[in-house]
């Protein structure tokens, strides 16, 4: 299910996440050649991603259930 993006912040091992408007969050690494994300490494990039639809495995799972 896709839920928009209205914040961000870094975890304990100062990882990105993406906080959902759903209420959970999802980390959001730059991780080649895996996961291509490079907008996450800028506060500006971020800033850009903010209100953009992620898909919430969470709610994914609550959905099916």
């Amino acid at each position: 299910m896709h839920r928009r993006i209205t914040g961000f912040h870094q975890d304990e091992e100062r990882h990105w996440v993406a906080e959902l408007e759903c209420g959970h969050r999802q980390h959001v690494r730059h991780d080649p050649p895996w996961q291509l994300r490079p907008w996450v490494l800028t506060e500006e990039g971020r800033a850009s991603r903010l209100g953009v639809p992620l898909d919430c495995v969470i709610c994914d799972r609550a959905d099916q259930g």
